[in-house]
């Protein structure tokens, strides 16, 4: 009964995961920083990495395929200091040699950011501007490699449209870089949300053309799959470019958002598979700036205090804002 006065599917519970790590301690506002996905498996890989040990670190890679798991890379790649050892230990290794090409490549694009900040263009020093270019280059050759290694891969490529980005490479070749990565899985999600990224104004883009292409790639998702996400994060985009005001707060917007999360996580068909609470936060940021409470309810429900700093970090203090407007 109160599920259906509270949204029905949203209170019923998946049967429990043998992989899911022990919830931590949270903090006095019910939150908790989501650690290697939540699953025993990624904090083995992430505990082989810390350790140098490579290893152990293919015998915890076994359950899991980079060239498509974007959540478990995106882990790896944020791992300080993996992209100074992970390509060497890999020598002579035929078999796992792209693996590590593609950890140093994924690692070395984020911390090309890094050196560059989130500074305004005219912002960054000229020798940041340099460490920025020299580390991306680096990881182009490195993704260039694992992509001719494993043919089979979308990961590379997606991971080339971030670095074709940063270094203005411009549209063809980066639309070459999108079509391969769609050849090998015309739905992948994180491939339409990077490309989301590239067509707004302040890259490349035109104004309303990243949530006309959000919405073309919308249409073609089945029930319960990830691709949704993409019309979460075009909208979050167009909040950042409307300066974070309040553009998401009309009617349309609201329905299209809860259209959306009803079509994927919040459909029966939606697997949970490692990394789903990075696809739930999404959807709980864009539907909270849209103020479509009822929706939003049931989505910071599931999550019940998990928290994942992407995409929360367009604030100034993601954790409060993801704390307060949970409490929806």
């Amino acid at each position: 009964m109160f599920g259906r006065l509270f949204g029905g599917r949203s209170t019923e519970r998946p049967a429990a995961d043998p992989h899911a790590l022990p919830v931590p301690r949270r903090q006095k506002n019910g939150v908790y920083t989501l650690r290697a996905l939540g699953d025993k498996r990624v904090l083995a890989l992430t505990d082989a990495v810390r350790a140098n040990d490579w290893d152990a670190f293919k015998a915890a890679l076994a359950p899991f395929d980079l060239g498509r798991d974007h959540h478990v890379l995106d882990v790896l790649a944020d791992l300080g200091g993996v992209q100074n050892w992970i390509v060497e230990a890999a020598d002579g290794d035929t078999e796992h040699r792209a693996t590590a090409l593609l950890i140093a490549g994924a690692r070395n694009i984020i911390w090309a950011w890094e050196a560059r900040t989130g500074a305004y263009a005219k912002n960054v020093t000229r020798e940041q501007w340099r460490l920025f270019h020299e580390r991306l280059e680096i990881a182009e050759e490195q993704l260039l490699e694992a992509a001719e290694l494993r043919p089979e891969w979308v990961a590379p490529w997606r991971r080339l449209l971030t670095s074709g980005r940063g270094m203005s490479l411009g549209s063809a070749i980066n639309e070459t870089r999108r079509d391969a990565a769609l050849r090998r899985d015309p739905l992948d999600p994180a491939t339409h949300i990077e490309w989301v990224s590239y067509l707004q104004p302040r890259w490349s883009g035109e104004p309303g053309q990243a949530l006309a292409f959000a919405r073309e790639a919308f249409a073609r998702a089945p029930q319960g799959h990830r691709l949704g996400c993409v019309i979460a994060f075009a909208h979050i985009e167009d909040w950042v470019e409307s300066d974070r005001g309040a553009s998401l707060k009309i009617s349309r917007v609201q329905a299209e958002l809860r259209a959306a999360a009803e079509h994927s996580i919040l459909h029966p068909a939606y697997t949970r598979s490692p990394g789903w609470q990075h696809d739930f936060n999404l959807f709980a940021m864009a539907l909270s700036l849209a103020d479509e409470r009822q929706t939003a309810r049931r989505v910071f429900r599931t999550l019940d205090g998990a928290f994942t700093t992407r995409p929360w970090s367009y604030f100034a203090q993601p954790e409060e804002q993801f704390a307060r407007r949970s409490r929806v």
